[in-house]
């Protein structure tokens, strides 16, 4: 069967650095942090009461003020991060090919944030009381739905939650179909508003987050620092357009880059932590490569997964070795979440749009709050400056939850391609 090439010719982004692909990038480049004393509720009685919110987003601005009412924050972020990513493409909506064109989206938790309240109002005041779509408003798929509806996507659909493995598997995935034929173009990413009491609460009971910072945000999140503590929570979405590339070439769209292959794993291990020898990491990356025909020494740039935690950290370090061998000692890694804090599901996405313009541009971000070495993470971990280097091939590693683990290989597009 003949496989296409899949190319990513839009991107856009709805983040804690700002709420376009501009601000997202120039933050990172630039070194600056997401992170901030929570404010969208009261985290005072809490031990981590910071957290990266996305500032000033007004979703009246990408949908109608209606519709907006019946989303959930992570539904609204979606449809905002997919209309930004086909302008930036160039393709008008309501889509010219929509049964050629598919949905393909991530999210760890949907809209939870709707769905406990839609159980508070029913402890409340009874079930009468509820709005009736208020609950299937909440499920996973919405985000992916609402992306069709609006933009009238009449091709697959599909979501994947695979908690923070999510986002990177949702570019995977959405790539396959386009490889075997299904699509021409896919709106893919990742979407999450996790910033709530519960979800705070629930991760400082595992002692996973950032305790000591509350008066320091900005210095919270330090993966790879022997230092670290944990990581801190954050929420946005990033949505990328990718596009059959014979499809691309022929309506004379920009080409960010190409994906190249991508490979998931599970550790089956545990529910929280990794397998401390790093087989499954190790695994999702070294498949990944195989199905991009990319050997590691070819590999300029690890956007790692760089949770900030201790054991994440170190044993993401240890995968690496095993993949790269000697290489890893040569190959650039940064963790982007020093910036942006961890949006689960979220995450990938938001990631895989940095590789995409660390390709584009030739400037890798750094790890900020990089101070202290740690012995047992001990490669280059571009430390709080951005570096001017040429991307051939970047990977993007995403670890989640339940021992799911996903490796995104990306590759420049030369003029000659």
């Amino acid at each position: 069967m003949e496989q296409h090439r899949v190319v990513i010719t839009g991107l856009g982004a709805i983040t804690p650095l700002g709420c376009s692909v501009n601000e997202y990038w120039d933050g990172l480049i630039h070194g600056r942090s997401g992170i901030r004393r929570i404010s969208l509720f009261d985290a005072s009685h809490l031990p981590c009461q910071i957290a990266g919110e996305v500032p000033g987003f007004d979703p009246s601005i990408y949908m109608g003020r209606k519709t907006a009412r019946r989303m959930p924050r992570s539904t609204q972020f979606a449809v905002a991060a997919a209309g930004q990513a086909l302008e930036d493409a160039g393709l008008a909506t309501p889509m010219a090919e929509p049964e050629r064109t598919g949905v393909f989206f991530a999210t760890a938790v949907g809209g939870l944030d709707h769905l406990t309240s839609a159980n508070d109002l029913y402890l409340a005041k009874g079930y009468d009381r509820m709005p009736p779509l208020y609950l299937p408003s909440g499920i996973p798929n919405i985000p992916a739905f609402s992306i069709a509806q609006e933009f009238q996507c009449l091709g697959p659909n599909n979501t994947i939650t695979t908690a923070c493995a999510a986002g990177t598997q949702s570019v995977g995935e959405g790539a396959e179909w386009i490889r075997r034929g299904a699509a021409d173009i896919v709106i893919t990413g990742g979407t999450e508003a996790i910033v709530m009491g519960l979800a705070v609460g629930a991760f400082s009971v595992m002692r996973a987050l950032a305790f000591d910072y509350n008066d320091n945000p900005e210095a919270a999140s330090r993966p790879f620092d022997a230092l670290r503590q944990g990581f801190i929570l954050s929420e946005g979405c990033a949505a990328l357009v990718l596009e059959d590339l014979e499809h691309a070439r022929a309506r004379g769209a920009r080409i960010y880059a190409e994906v190249a292959g991508h490979a998931s794993s599970s550790d089956a291990y545990d529910l929280a932590a990794l397998q401390p020898e790093g087989l499954g990491p190790s695994r999702a990356m070294r498949w990944a490569l195989e199905n991009a025909g990319v050997q590691p020494e070819q590999v300029d740039y690890i956007n790692a997964h760089g949770t900030s935690t201790p054991l994440n950290d170190k044993t993401e370090t240890l995968a690496i070795k095993r993949v790269f061998g000697e290489a890893a000692y040569d190959v650039t890694i940064s963790s982007t979440k020093s910036m942006m804090g961890h949006a689960m599901g979220a995450s990938g996405a938001l990631e895989a749009v940095a590789c995409t313009l660390a390709i584009y541009n030739s400037i890798i971000p750094p790890t900020i709050n990089y101070e202290n070495p740690d012995p047992e993470c001990d490669l280059f971990y571009t430390p709080n400056q951005a570096l001017q280097r040429n991307v051939n091939i970047a990977i993007s590693n995403s670890f989640g939850l339940g021992g799911q683990n996903a490796c995104l290989v990306l590759k420049k597009m030369n003029g000659a391609e």
